[in-house]
């Protein structure tokens, strides 16, 4: 893989392509309010970034991470992103992202909405259970003792080997925890979801701690519905 297409760069979005740079993998970024809004971030990242739309985005990415608010998710592009990986950061906040009865109702996980929206491609759930301060500075190199684990889930066993290769690339571990219908595990609220990844509670006020592979499947072992 030489190139991350990235649609949506904000906290998330913009931890990632940092990472990728610092591991020398070619970015593409793309928010809704065009290219020209990105040139400072483009700037800092240097020559191996550019900005783009979500369509240019989508078509350059060899894997793409799509990191929107998930009320948004419709107008993520679908053809060019057929047939390729695509990794879902989204979390549901009904406060942010409205009714969503499905969701409400725990007969379906964002990600499997957003693999809806997308029947040729091949979804993967990462990155959504991490503070995105706590994501920038908990990579570490493969092998360290203290390298920190992300939980992944998806429905294509291949997709899923795509992503954990980047996601190591980028400085992390990966625990499967099976199907998108189990991606409930890693959402807000549940014990993986930030807390493992900070020393103490609030997890989002404090500084970051790593989390073992161990440490990170106990968690997801608890969640409860």
């Amino acid at each position: 893989m030489t190139t991350l297409g990235l649609i949506g760069s904000g906290h998330i979005g913009g931890t990632l392509a940092r990472l990728a740079v610092a591991a020398g993998i070619d970015v593409v970024v793309s928010n809704s309010r065009g290219p020209e809004t990105l040139a400072e971030l483009v700037s800092e990242l240097g020559e191996r970034a550019r900005a783009a739309t979500a369509d240019e985005a989508a078509a350059a990415g060899d894997i793409v991470v799509v990191t929107v608010p998930l009320k948004a998710y419709q107008q993520v592009p679908v053809e060019p992103l057929a047939g390729k990986v695509v990794i879902d950061t989204n979390n549901y906040y009904p406060g942010r992202d409205g009714e969503f009865p499905d969701l409400a109702a725990g007969v379906a996980t964002s990600s499997e909405l957003l693999q809806r929206h997308l029947p040729r491609s091949r979804v993967v759930k990462a990155f959504n259970n991490i503070l995105f301060r706590h994501l920038a500075v908990l990579a570490r190199p493969e092998g360290a003792a203290d390298r920190t684990a992300l939980p992944i889930a998806g429905d294509d066993a291949e997709a899923k080997k795509a992503a954990a290769e980047l996601i190591s690339a980028l400085g992390y571990d990966t625990v499967d925890i099976g199907t998108l219908a189990d991606s409930w595990r890693t959402q807000p609220d549940t014990p993986v979801y930030g807390t493992p990844y900070a020393v103490a509670e609030p997890f989002f006020e404090h500084d970051a701690s790593p989390a073992s592979a161990e440490v990170v499947r106990k968690a997801v072992e608890a969640a409860q519905r």
